[in-house]
């Protein structure tokens, strides 16, 4: 099934965190919170302002992000639990660095 979000929402598919702690601690399923970091799978054309103009989202297909804990509604599409929210419920982009080694 292909979705889109309506207006300035996002479809955003968890990630799922490590099941050890830095010290090697297994952690249990039934311990775990529900991560806070997401994909972004799809969104909206925009919001409209005052003007009535479409402003488009800051977020795009494939970025990763931090939301609110308790953002979002849960849906199951295709068997899959993924998260709908509003872009401004999303805290901000994940923004990998790749570091550059010098050479000797």
């Amino acid at each position: 099934m292909k979705f889109r979000p309506l207006h300035d929402r996002v479809l955003v598919r968890r990630v799922d965190e490590e099941e050890k702690t830095a010290g090697g601690i297994i952690i249990p399923d039934t311990a775990k919170e529900k991560p806070m970091e997401g994909e972004i799978i799809a969104v909206g054309q925009g919001a409209r302002n005052e003007k009535g103009e479409i402003v488009p989202l800051d977020v795009k297909a494939g970025d990763r992000v931090l939301f609110g804990k308790w953002s979002g509604t849960e849906v199951k599409i295709d068997g899959e639990e993924l998260l709908i929210m509003k872009e401004s419920d999303v805290l901000g982009i994940i923004e990998t660095v790749s570091k550059v080694k010098k050479a000797a």
